[in-house]
């Protein structure tokens, strides 16, 4: 049950505000690692593509460094959220707070959001998948006809074996883990990634063939920078994680959660910033909504980081279909059995039930979706509402005004604050969900 505001107040700060998880629980690097994987996912690819929509590197630049400070108080707010509610989940944090009516419309919002999010996954390892698949049988023969690959190399069938043989045994568990090990993983390959981009860059005018750097040549506009916010909202998401991750922790302080979200987002700030910079610098206006995709598919250095990037990708698929579990669970199951015990083989039947359905629905629509960058727009208005509504307006007020002694100029500070995450978030929400949707009737 959720404690009342008077008892948040009596909450110590300088002591772990939620029991400890023991010997166990995630160290700093650990929490740091794992927020970086939650983040760094397939928005990464789409970097240099929204700087080019932007306009070039500065007006990207400046929309990242203002997200930035959405998205840190968006964590801060929740891992301060988690602590006096003492709920391990992120719809169980606002039911608890906000009420049962936002809670609800939290979970709908969030549920949404998850599945979006795989899909956008399945359509990144896809797109990676073809790739590969044209390095080993080019689409072409020596008199120039051309040479359809074998039935084994078509994108529909090398995905959907990959997620039955090793995306559903990885997704069917109650528990990750080693969530925190292939965390490391992951940042690696996005760290690899990075690398690559630079160094073609640099050496462009060899590996690319290109006869100079390519130039912008569309001066930006206010309609080009608010269209890439979504992508960029995207690419840093990683709100959805950040309750489980909080309550894993062995140091459950408010000052050491902000010191471990303030250092994962500039860390991925850096990683992004380079990936966009470079991979624009190198094709311009021209780079594709998954930046690999601009790179030959026959050069070595280019298929370790597709392959690297892969495995960064399904290790993160699993997390999201537990975190979509979860919300399932709250929704369907638990006013059904309330504080009911379930069977262990009636739970075990449940949930892989439920993970078949989810990793076909999203397989599906992941096959029927040529272009990743219509995706990534949806998901960021979605992504958007939650960096700024949820839990901008809500959370913010609630847990910094309505549960501690503050001033009337910082109580007035606070409230502004949470009504201009509203109107942005709204704004940006609405935006990006429309073009999105046209441009996928189109």
């Amino acid at each position: 049950p959720a404690q009342s505001p008077a008892g948040m107040e009596r909450v110590g700060e300088a002591r772990p505000l939620l029991p400890p998880p023991g010997p166990t629980g995630l160290s700093s690097t650990g929490a740091v690692c794992i927020l970086l994987k939650s983040a760094l996912g397939a928005g990464l690819l789409s970097f240099p593509w929204a700087f080019g929509r932007a306009g070039g590197a500065v007006p990207a630049l400046l929309v990242e460094l203002g997200s930035l400070v959405f998205l840190v108080s968006g964590l801060v707010v929740l891992g301060y959220a988690a602590s006096l509610s003492a709920q391990p989940t992120y719809q169980g944090v606002v039911r608890a707070v906000c009420g049962a009516a936002v809670g609800k419309l939290c979970e709908v919002c969030f549920l949404l959001n998850l599945f979006m999010i795989s899909v956008a996954l399945l359509r990144v390892v896809g797109d990676q998948l073809e790739k590969l698949c044209d390095s080993l049988y080019p689409n072409g023969t020596l008199s120039g006809a051309p040479l359809s690959p074998p039935w084994y190399a078509d994108q529909r069938f090398t995905l959907s074996a990959l997620c039955v043989f090793v995306i559903f045994p990885l997704s069917v568990p109650k528990e990750i883990s080693f969530q925190k090990y292939s965390s490391i993983l992951g940042t690696l390959a996005a760290c690899y990634l990075t690398l690559v981009i630079i160094l073609k860059y640099h050496l462009q005018a060899e590996s690319l063939g290109l006869p100079e750097p390519s130039q912008p040549s569309r001066a930006s506009s206010w309609a080009s920078i608010f269209s890439v916010i979504p992508t960029i909202c995207f690419g840093f998401q990683c709100h959805e994680a950040c309750v489980a991750i909080y309550s894993s922790m062995r140091n459950q302080s408010f000052s050491h959660w902000v010191a471990v979200s303030v250092v994962s987002m500039l860390i991925c700030l850096l990683i992004y910033s380079l990936t966009g910079l470079y991979g624009y610098l190198t094709f311009g206006e021209a780079v594709a909504p998954d930046v690999l995709m601009s790179y030959p598919g026959n050069d070595p250095v280019v298929i370790v980081a597709r392959l690297l990037f892969g495995v960064s990708i399904i290790t993160i698929y699993p997390i999201v279909v537990l975190l979509g579990r979860s919300v399932v669970r709250d929704v369907w199951v638990t006013p059904k059995h309330g504080a009911m015990a379930v069977p262990e083989a009636q739970e075990q039947r449940g949930r892989v039930a439920l993970t078949v359905t989810w990793m076909a629905t999203t397989l599906a629509i992941a096959l029927f979706v040529p272009d990743i960058g219509k995706v990534i727009e949806l998901i960021g208005g979605i992504s958007a509402f939650f960096i700024f509504i949820f839990p901008g307006k809500r959370l913010c007020l609630v847990c910094m005004t309505g549960t501690r002694t503050l001033g009337p100029h910082k109580k007035a500070a606070l409230i502004t604050w949470g009504v201009l995450s509203v109107l942005g978030g709204a704004f940006v929400c609405g935006q990006s969900a429309a073009l999105a949707v046209l441009g996928l009737l189109r």
